[in-house]
């Protein structure tokens, strides 16, 4: 029965990731059609049936069809029905045999690599929908467009035929000596703007580093819980991933991690990513004296140390480095928006023309036109401006949420409370060890909202419970609205 069927594919879902209500329903009745349960031309059962079979909101319901019906999966007849489109491939003769019987994913026509199968199947960021406390996301819509466009039209009627080719030289000049200025005032970085490459973003910086830094098999010490999308670039690089420790003051290597040696290290030492620690001093000096011994590379991602609401600025860990092993790493996303795809990668003196060289060769990078007018975007102050107006923004976002999750703080030291509020676009709320926080995220995406389980980002450790709540997109009276919503959701769950 196909009720049934769903109703299991949900449990799978809801069990394996922290998704929608509505997502998991729309990843299950596509995973019906593609494996025959509903045949092409097959009429699917009316919304409020659906609703009522599987003890859903008839609205989830909705979204879901309403999803597969943009994406070309099923196709709405006016007076009659929602029907499977006659395009969804049918299952493939013996296909489903072949599962039954357990026979090896290896010994399948059309398989991926043992590598592309944990990439597909780890960590996937599949609800991407840009709702109240999503974490990660930037407010892109007060970005000044009009002025963006007419500078990108400047440059693209000026522009030479060389600025079209792929770049050598690591990035349009004057934007690399734009981003050196800014490091070097703001970040404490020690450089000149021959140092920058300019990237596509961060993850294009990770795997770089990944790829001429450290060969197939080596150890990469990461951060646990850990950021997702630096996990899955050692992923796809073939790297050996050993998780290390997170507390409140950083990464805290232990004498058993020196086990596993790394041939590189990746922190987020400003604003740890998710838990928002902040690497104390002491710390840095530790990590850096063990990068020395280990003569291992330090990977420094700085990826929101725009947004400091309060206590002083943190400098960079590349500014304490004394042997030039730190490679230094930011984007333009959290400012400006995340579709302009550029970061930038400060390199070691010694390693600059190598790194040119293979990211030329690896990636062929252009946009020249693109960088020109972010260049000049940057020298006429408009990203300074527009950096202003983010701080004061998000700053009030930030106390709006902390105001309405404050009803379910507790002074003890189980919690609940709040760490990493101090910077970025997102804060975590810790939560005793005997809350299920992907059960509660879940709870809290059926009233539309959308947050993390921070347990979700642990690799090795089992000891994390919380929410990582995001405050960057959500306008402030959206955070009014749906706080006290959130704060009644968790003041549930810890009444359970």
């Amino acid at each position: 029965m196909l009720s049934e069927f769903l109703l299991a594919e949900m449990s799978r879902l809801g069990a394996q990731d922290a998704l929608p209500l509505h997502r998991q329903l729309y990843e299950a009745l596509r995973r019906a059609m593609l494996d025959g349960k509903l045949g092409a031309g097959e009429r699917l059962p009316s919304s409020r049936d659906l609703a009522q079979d599987l003890q859903l909101s008839r609205n989830t319901v909705v979204a879901a069809i309403n999803q597969l019906s943009v994406e070309g999966y099923l196709a709405s007849r006016v007076g009659s029905g929602t029907y499977v489109n006659d395009n969804v491939p049918r299952a493939t003769p013996g296909r489903s045999a072949r599962q039954a019987s357990g026979q090896p994913a290896s010994r399948q026509a059309g398989r991926l690599s043992v590598r592309g199968t944990a990439l597909s199947s780890t960590f996937c960021a599949t609800e991407l929908e840009v709702q109240p406390f999503t974490p990660g996301i930037a407010d892109f819509s007060a970005f000044p467009l009009t002025l963006w466009q007419r500078l990108q039209n400047k440059h693209w009627r000026m522009t030479y035929p060389d600025m079209l080719d792929y770049n050598t030289s690591g990035g349009y000049a004057p934007l690399r000596r734009a981003v050196a200025d800014y490091l070097r005032v703001f970040r404490s970085v020690h450089l000149d703007a021959d140092q920058v490459v300019i990237t596509s973003g961060t993850q294009q910086s990770l795997e770089l580093c990944a790829r001429l830094l450290a060969d197939h098999g080596d150890t990469v010490w990461v951060e646990d819980p850990a950021y997702w999308g630096a996990v899955k670039a050692f992923m796809a690089t073939g790297l050996a991933i050993h998780p290390v420790r997170v507390d409140e003051e950083g990464i805290a290597p232990a004498s058993a991690d020196n086990a596993k040696p790394p041939r590189l290290i990746y922190v987020t030492p400003s604003h740890q990513y998710p838990t928002g620690a902040v690497m104390s001093l002491p710390r840095r000096h530790q990590l850096l004296a063990t990068a020395r011994v280990h003569d291992a590379w330090v990977l420094e991602d700085d990826y929101d140390s725009e947004y400091r609401f309060s206590g002083p600025p943190i400098s960079s860990l590349e500014g304490l480095d004394t042997d030039g092993r730190v490679f230094y790493m930011g984007t333009f996303s959290k400012v400006l928006y995340p579709g302009l795809k550029l970061g930038y990668l400060v390199v070691p003196r010694p390693l600059v023309a190598a790194f040119k060289q293979a990211h030329y060769d690896l990636n062929r990078p252009g946009q020249m036109p693109v960088q020109a007018a972010l260049a000049e975007f940057i020298e006429m102050g408009h990203f300074a401006s527009a950096l202003r107006r983010a701080r004061q923004n998000y700053g009030e976002r930030r106390q709006c949420l902390l105001e309405a999750l404050r009803p379910v703080l507790r002074d003890t030291p189980e919690g609940p409370s709040i760490s990493g509020a101090e910077q970025g676009l997102h804060l975590c709320l810790r939560l005793p060890p005997g809350v299920d926080d992907r059960a509660l995220a879940q709870r809290i995406a059926q009233q539309g909202l959308t947050v993390r389980p921070l347990s979700a980002y642990c690799l090795a450790r089992q000891d994390l419970r919380g929410l990582v709540i995001g405050y960057g997109y959500a306008p402030l009276a959206d955070i009014a609205r749906c706080g006290p919503v959130l704060a009644a959701l968790v003041g549930q769950a810890l009444n359970a």
